[in-house]
């Protein structure tokens, strides 16, 4: 008979042929919890339960996450807390935690427990004020602006609050044909972040929603945290549909505020923003009329006060008369001109005939008359040079005599060179 494998006390490692026993595993998951000592975590009360026994409950919840924690204390723990505890309150406990084997559960036994108070809440939302700020969550730059009419206006408040009855009031006497559709959520307390998140989702996503306003009346800074929750200051920015945020009165300004487009100082002053007044909007289209009316007529007025001084100028009233007062200084340049090119003409034309008489006087004709005559050598080329020396010529050479009444054709005999005395002779 073969003996079955001893189970493995631990030691070694977990495998399929030498798994672990339940106690085992217990085992070790307690004592790797014990090792991680005394810790601080920082919560919402959300259940607190004072049993009858030595033991009191309590629910610790992540106000940014859907997560929670399972803790228990002595009744004294919570007897020496300087602020009554409540659920909603927002705390700091120390304590150790303990992995109970024999039902496989795991608790956080805490020896002290601290309420937040108001100023450490305040500088708290300050650091994540200042982070928010530097990445870029609050830029006015991103600000979208409203639209003039919305479709459908989308609001995120209580169910059956003072906040959704002033946005409702305010919305219908301003323009009586808006919509509204309204995401309740609680806007107070550990659930507060999640479902306020999960209404504005809700309203981004509907594509007939053009503005959101996120509403709620004042209360106190403990009310109004979940206004300057990371996670909610984070999805208004991330919206695609313009946020106007009105929490609390004028003093209250969480930090949705500086992440939404548009901060309103009230519900009542987020309705007005958002709706347009009806009777202010056709009052304006009556002012604008009559302004564009009045304007019209006064434009035309001044034209037509302009089209009347230019008729009575004497240019325009007498058109003909610049004409009249002119045509005699015409007449009488013209009369000035004729004369002055008479003159010129006669002058130019004694000019000319002077210049006649003094070209006939000494041209070769008049020459000829005298007695005198032109002798020419015939050439071949018949350019018949004038014969102006006896060096031109030589006997035989064929001349051409010209006188007043005709020309002769001779030859040369002979050539005598005259001496000076026979030149001057």
């Amino acid at each position: 008979m073969t003996t079955p494998p001893a189970a493995p006390s631990g030691g070694g490692p977990s495998t399929a042929e030498h798994p672990w026993p339940v106690r085992v595993v217990s085992m070790k998951v307690a004592q790797w919890i014990d090792r991680l000592g005394e810790v601080w975590v920082e919560g919402q009360i959300t259940q607190l339960n004072r049993r009858g026994g030595g033991t009191a409950f309590l629910t610790l919840r992540d106000p940014s996450a859907n997560v929670s924690l399972q803790v228990t204390c002595l009744p004294a723990v919570l007897d020496r807390s300087e602020v009554p505890l409540t659920e909603g309150t927002q705390v700091i406990v120390r304590g150790k935690f303990t992995y109970w084997a024999g039902r496989g559960s795991l608790s956080l036994r805490i020896t002290e427990i601290r309420a937040v108070g108001i100023g450490e809440l305040l500088a708290r939302i300050e650091r994540l004020r200042q982070l928010l700020h530097a990445e870029g969550l609050f830029d006015p730059r991103l600000k979208r602006p409203l639209p003039f009419l919305p479709r459908t206006v989308g609001l995120v408040t209580a169910r059956a609050s003072a906040a959704e009855r002033d946005v409702r009031s305010i919305a219908e006497s301003r323009w009586p044909a808006v919509r509204i559709r309204a995401e309740y959520a609680t806007v107070q307390g550990p659930s507060a972040v999640p479902q306020l998140v999960t209404a504005l989702h809700a309203l981004d996503a509907d594509p007939e929603v053009d503005v959101i306003i996120m509403a709620r009346g004042g209360g106190s800074v403990e009310d109004l945290l979940p206004f300057s929750d990371e996670a909610l200051c984070r999805a208004v920015h991330a919206a695609r549909t313009p946020v106007v945020s009105a929490i609390g009165h004028e003093p209250d300004n969480p930090l949705c505020d500086h992440a939404a487009d548009v901060r309103a100082a009230t519900p009542t002053d987020a309705a007005k923003r958002v709706v347009p007044d009806v009777g202010a909007e056709l009052a304006r289209v009556v002012e604008l009329r009559e302004r564009a009316a009045a304007a019209l007529r006064g434009w035309v007025s001044r034209e037509t006060h302009a089209l009347d001084a230019l008729r009575s100028r004497p240019v325009f009233a007498h058109p003909t008369r610049i004409v009249d007062d002119r045509a005699d200084d015409v007449d009488r340049l013209l009369r000035d001109v004729r004369r002055d090119v008479r003159r010129t003409v006669d002058r130019e034309s004694d000019t000319v005939r002077h210049l006649a008489a003094r070209l006939t006087a000494l041209g070769p004709a008049a020459t000829m008359a005298r007695g005198y005559a032109v002798v020419q050598k015939v050439t071949p080329d018949g350019e018949n040079p004038v014969i102006r020396s006896i060096d031109d010529i030589a006997p035989g050479t064929q001349l051409r005599v010209r006188v007043p009444d005709g020309a002769a054709t001779a030859a040369v005999m002979g050539v005598k060179r005259l001496s000076p005395e026979t030149e001057e002779n």
